[in-house]
């Protein structure tokens, strides 16, 4: 059997007629920046929120700096992260002239650890950014505690958590301001780059609005230093057909993860940890073992794609040598980088095949021990 870590073309087949049908309505109306389709998607998707705005742009990545320089972040400010991260939201930090801040992670959730935020705060803090890593929602009781406590900006990094929920409320909708990516392989993916900032706030919004438009406040005045940084029609249109269908998919990856649960139990793997009163997406069905590499080996050779996600945290990423972190900064983060392998999980993944892979990983799990 040959299970691929991701497809795009089963997706597509289950999708087409409606897929085709959207792509056909922005080619007749040509009308491809800034029309009816992106203000039809940007309703939908506030409304599926239950938020009041919501901002298309070009990637996660822009919605990111988007929105902290719509909270005026920049030159001379320090914003809180977690290293074990794509590198690119860190890259939205320092794109705004602030310093990203690394704290390590809970290695339970693989999130933003509260407990050690604190200590990193300083004068120069005006922000944390937690990371809603792999689907599973953040500590944000805490995280947003500590930014009431020390008057701080929080925008929720939601690239890999649509419709994941924290105590019953969606994520993206608990910070001042939240980030979406639509990169392909999102749970709500788009078949191009595209991004969404999310907020409760107009002025927010608006601000976006300008800076995702060149800062102009009317055609060629440009009041702000703005971006190029627009989602366009054809795929908002897309995105639109998805949404639809968003909710039944996740929980179609919830269920491919019960049964990953259920068939690993008491394996070599560590399967994911659940934190109480959140609901995951599984963006990313994430195990872990010391022998990580060995096993991706062994998958390889008998059908299995997989992935790792992230081999190298954000701290130790040559872009950021100038801020000094050395190795074992953040042991946390880095142990897990160095033991962390990602499964096959998508809604088109067939009972047969999750079962296929659970062996897979147990048959060479025999032979292997987890240190705890």
């Amino acid at each position: 059997m040959r299970i691929p870590f991701n497809t795009f073309e089963r997706q597509v087949a289950r999708l087409r007629p409606e897929i085709d049908a959207a792509m056909a309505r922005v080619l007749d109306r040509g009308w491809f920046i800034l029309g009816p389709e992106l203000e039809r998607f940007e309703e939908e998707f506030a409304a599926y929120l239950g938020m009041p705005h919501a901002v298309g742009c070009n990637s996660g990545t822009d919605a990111i700096e988007l929105a902290f320089r719509a909270l005026g972040i920049g030159p001379g400010d320090e914003v809180i992260t977690a290293p074990l991260t794509a590198a690119f939201g860190v890259f939205a930090i320092s794109a705004t002239g602030a310093t990203p801040v690394f704290v390590d992670i809970d290695p339970r959730t693989y999130n933003l650890d509260p407990d050690r935020v604190a200590a990193a705060i300083t004068p120069r803090t005006r922000a944390i950014m937690p990371v809603h890593l792999y689907g599973q929602p953040a500590d944000m009781g805490s995280l947003l505690e500590l930014a009431d406590q020390y008057d701080l900006r929080v925008v929720e990094d939601c690239a890999q958590a649509h419709g994941a929920r924290y105590r019953g409320q969606p994520v993206g909708t608990l910070g001042d301001a939240a980030a979406f990516s639509f990169y392909p392989t999102k749970n709500l993916g788009a078949y191009g780059d595209g991004g969404m900032v999310v907020t409760a706030s107009e002025a927010i919004a608006e601000r976006v609005k300008r800076l995702r438009n060149g800062g102009q406040s009317a055609r060629y005045a440009h009041d702000l230093l703005g971006l190029n940084s627009r989602l366009d029609e054809m795929q908002a249109a897309i995105l639109g057909v998805k949404l639809a269908h968003l909710d039944e998919d996740n929980a179609r990856r919830r269920a491919i993860a019960s049964r990953y649960d259920a068939l690993l139990s008491g394996s070599a793997v560590v399967t994911p940890y659940v934190a109480p009163d959140v609901e995951p997406v599984y963006h990313l069905y994430v195990v872990r073992t010391p022998n990580r590499d060995a096993l991706a080996a062994y998958l390889h050779s008998h059908g299995v794609g997989t992935m790792v996600h992230y081999p190298t945290p954000a701290h130790r990423q040559g872009a950021y040598a100038g801020l000094g972190y050395g190795p074992g900064a953040f042991p946390q983060a880095e142990a897990a980088a160095r033991e962390v392998l990602s499964l096959p999980i998508y809604p088109e993944l067939t009972d047969e095949e999750v079962v296929y892979v659970a062996l897979q990983v147990q048959s060479l799990g025999e032979g292997v021990t987890i240190e705890s």
